[in-house]
């Protein structure tokens, strides 16, 4: 049997929008607020030390992950050996599940094997800030996170399971482009918000799984008003109906769906289908969280 190759792989999670979105207020300024919502469903980033490759034909459409290996190489004054990269993803593009923090991340992970480090967690915020507005799928937790500035405000330790079934909605959203119209958005309703996030910090403090998923809702209700989704007074008109504990939605993406603490039944799940599949699409089932 021939020896295998040696492959250097990265791999990081994606997610399924969030709990949370919305305004806050941190040193003086108000920033937009996270509070995603992780699944297992990742992204791959490989690379094959001595192989014929050029980086920019491997990671071609990958703009973002070539910024990192050479923000990572200056950071750490190294130099990448010859290779060839390649990539594989979970997570489609402008959904609303951080397909695109997620590739950086697995990057970035795949760079460490490749120098024998490991980029700890700040440091890993510190690339990203110089790369896009992120996401926090670098941490195996929850999180209330800056995205423009990159900073973690504080973890939810406990680990929170969910299960989510959703839809796409159709079309791909540019987060970029969103940050203004989302911050004049959250000064309007900034009261809505503020309110809406002191019973969400509370309810993970308590590990209130219900307070959690009324907290999710009222932010889907919410994000309405900037990003607003098709089907959101459809799926709130039926959501006691089908037993749903909360609405969760990507709030700058194009997923919407019911959120459940336990895992709903095969009659419910038969029941959940054919509603979506009523109002057009196919929806899937999916558990949530990364430990």
């Amino acid at each position: 049997m021939p020896p295998l190759r040696t492959i250097h792989s990265g791999v990081c999670h994606g997610t399924l929008g969030e709990l949370l979105q919305g305004p806050c207020e941190h040193e003086g300024e108000l920033q937009i607020g996270i509070i995603s919502l992780p699944v297992r469903r990742y992204s791959w980033i490989h690379f094959a030390p001595g192989e014929d490759g050029d980086i920019d034909a491997d990671l071609a459409g990958k703009d973002k992950c070539r910024r990192a290996i050479e923000l990572y190489l200056h950071r750490h004054r190294r130099r990448l050996p010859h290779g060839r990269w390649s990539h594989d993803s979970e997570l489609p593009l402008g959904k609303g599940m951080a397909s695109s923090t997620a590739d950086i991340v697995a990057t970035i992970r795949c760079l460490d094997r490749i120098f024998g480090l490991d980029t700890p967690a700040p440091a890993i915020s510190a690339l990203l800030r110089g790369i896009e507005r992120s996401d926090s799928v670098f941490l195996d937790s929850h999180a209330l996170y800056l995205s423009g500035r990159q900073q973690v405000l504080q973890t939810f330790d406990a680990p929170l399971r969910l299960h989510a079934c959703y839809i796409d909605e159709g079309g791909t959203v540019e987060t970029e482009k969103l940050a203004a119209p989302l911050l004049s958005h959250y000064r309007r309703q900034l009261p809505a918000y503020r309110a809406n996030l002191r019973r969400a910090l509370d309810a993970f403090a308590a590990h209130d799984v219900a307070a959690i998923c009324a907290c999710a809702t009222r932010s889907a209700e919410l994000a309405q008003g900037v990003t607003p989704k098709r089907h959101l007074q459809e799926l709130l008109e039926r959501r006691r109906e089908f037993g749903a504990d909360g609405v969760l939605v990507a709030h700058t993406g194009s997923l919407i769906g019911y959120l459940y603490a336990l895992r709903p039944d095969a009659l419910r799940m038969g029941a959940l289908s054919s509603f979506f599949r009523g109002l057009g699409h196919a929806c899937r089932f999916i558990e949530t969280g990364v430990r």
